[in-house]
């Protein structure tokens, strides 16, 4: 049977258990030792993160070859036109390639809570929530999408990776579940009590 652990990461955190320059680090919000991340969160980027002791587990979820759902909430800059968001759905060019398509709604609320520190705010120009859905895994390819319609990315939260999801999980908190390494992907049993991040005096 194998582990994995769901962690909401926060904001400015690095996907990493060690840093030599004092930011925060998974080590103060998920105190497992020897897992490891399946996929990676940009330190400007929140949401869900699986860890694992399994690596096999960890190719299954991560390799793009397995075309494993990845779901985010995405606050842009204005508000995009229908035909820019139909270009994101049917593949945008960027400059290594052509994405994939992926699914693009507008995201209805009630909208995540609010950030801390705080996304800037411009009274002269909106915002817009999209949920996006895509099936591979570029650097930072959401953000680059969205940049490419004319609508840089002011928030990125990851919701969702193939049936593992968000619900129930504070920024910071933390649940375990257990699998069955064949179905790797396939929930097997509900997730146990989020856990609680530990404390300690943050050094920036």
């Amino acid at each position: 049977m194998s582990q994995i652990y769901l962690l909401n990461k926060p904001y400015q955190v690095l996907c990493q258990f060690t840093d030599d320059r004092g930011r925060a680090t998974l080590a103060d919000y998920l105190p497992v030792p020897n897992v490891y991340a399946a996929g990676r969160l940009d330190y400007d980027s929140e949401g869900l993160l699986l860890l694992t002791d399994d690596g096999a587990l960890i190719h299954r979820i991560s390799d793009p070859a397995h075309k494993l759902a990845k779901r985010y909430w995405v606050q842009v800059e204005g508000i995009p036109e229908e035909r820019a968001l139909q270009a994101l759905r049917t593949g945008v060019q960027l400059k290594d390639g052509p994405t994939r398509p992926a699914r693009v709604d507008r995201l209805g609320a009630p909208y995540p809570a609010a950030r801390h520190p705080p996304v800037r705010y411009r009274e002269s120009i909106p915002t817009t929530w999209l949920e996006i859905e895509l099936r591979e895994g570029r650097n930072r390819q959401v953000r680059r999408m969205t940049a490419h319609i004319g609508h840089p990315t002011l928030r990125l939260i990851r919701a969702a990776i193939g049936p593992w999801t968000l619900d129930g999980l504070e920024p910071g908190r933390w649940r375990r579940e257990t699998l069955n390494a064949p179905n790797a992907g396939q929930r097997q049993r509900p997730g146990i009590d989020a856990r609680r991040p530990r404390t300690r005096s943050r050094r920036r």
